[in-house]
């Protein structure tokens, strides 16, 4: 019982996702933009658009 109790906070968790200032699509923290490019209100990324 102890065993499991001490390890109930190792328990898997999802990922939290924000959103993009610049395009507002979803994306991981601390990421690069793969949409548009944007990191920390900069452009970190050169994106091609098709």
């Amino acid at each position: 019982m102890k065993k499991r109790l001490r390890r109930t906070g190792q328990r898997w968790r999802a990922g939290k996702l924000k959103n993009c200032p610049e395009c507002d699509s979803a994306v991981p923290s601390h990421i690069a933009c793969p949409a548009c490019g944007y990191y920390n209100g900069r452009q970190v990324l050169q994106v091609d658009e098709f």
